[in-house]
């Protein structure tokens, strides 16, 4: 029995405001984090990630004061990636009002803190972040990249997948570095590629420009979609693609 396809609004937060740009660079305001995490609960999201892009590559926490407001103010789930680096930095980030925290950096320095963390929460609330772009000096063809997609740290995006699925991740947000922000479509071959190795719910993320975009994700096996832009920029509503979803003969919430 599949569940329902969630739509996941992005807030990348910089400094306090929501930014976004292409490949992550270039980036520009999009506005207040409180009041676009309310815009959206109200709108009918089914979750919001909230990710602290710049607290990594920064050597820093993620400002959690923006992350107890924004909590305070939505009713949906609110997953919060940045500058993860303990199981302690998880439990500040839970009693802030995040429901899941996301990990990327630190994990691939470290991967036992993956299982450090799911050993005291339980792996449903942490989603390993993955920043994969293509690269043919891996098997699968895709790499792992951090710091915002700035770094290459030569590990197959696929078997890192598997590997901390293995150590307890509960779920994957898998996002395209060469896809991001581009509005050309979510990479499917990356998503098929992470399907066959794990049975997580997986996140999709990079690259939506069209309602359609939605539904070939799905289609490709995510369990969730995420886009940022063009909601920030009003260019699509989460109304636009549950609809789109709907009308291919998919499940929405």
């Amino acid at each position: 029995m599949s569940l329902a396809v969630r739509v996941i609004p992005c807030l990348d937060v910089d400094a306090g405001r929501v930014v976004k740009g292409v490949n992550f660079v270039d980036l520009r305001d999009a506005g207040d984090p409180v009041e676009m995490a309310t815009v959206y609960d109200a709108e009918g999201a089914d979750e919001l990630t909230f990710l602290d892009i710049t607290a990594s590559s920064a050597a820093r926490d993620t400002t959690y004061d923006v992350v107890s407001r924004t909590a305070e103010q939505v009713f949906i789930p609110l997953t919060v990636g940045g500058g993860v680096r303990t199981a302690d930095d998880v439990d500040r980030l839970l009693r802030a009002g995040a429901d899941k925290v996301g990990i990327n950096t630190a994990a691939i320095g470290r991967p036992e803190v993956l299982s450090e963390i799911t050993h005291r929460f339980g792996n449903q609330v942490l989603v390993l972040s993955v920043d994969a772009r293509r690269s043919s000096e891996q098997p699968s063809g895709f790499e792992v990249t951090t710091h915002g997609g700035r770094q290459s740290v030569g590990l197959d995006a696929v078997a890192w997948v598997k590997e901390a699925v293995e150590r307890g991740v509960g779920e994957v947000l898998l996002n395209s570095m060469d896809a991001d922000g581009t509005k050309n479509g979510f990479d499917l071959e990356m998503i098929r590629a992470v399907r066959d190795v794990t049975q997580v719910p997986l996140v999709a993320s990079g690259g939506a420009g069209r309602p359609e975009h939605f539904v070939e994700a799905v289609e490709a096996g995510a369990d969730a979609v995420l886009a940022a832009s063009v909601f920030h920029f009003g260019e699509l509503t989460i109304g636009d693609v549950k609809n789109t979803l709907r009308a291919a003969g998919h499940d929405v919430r």
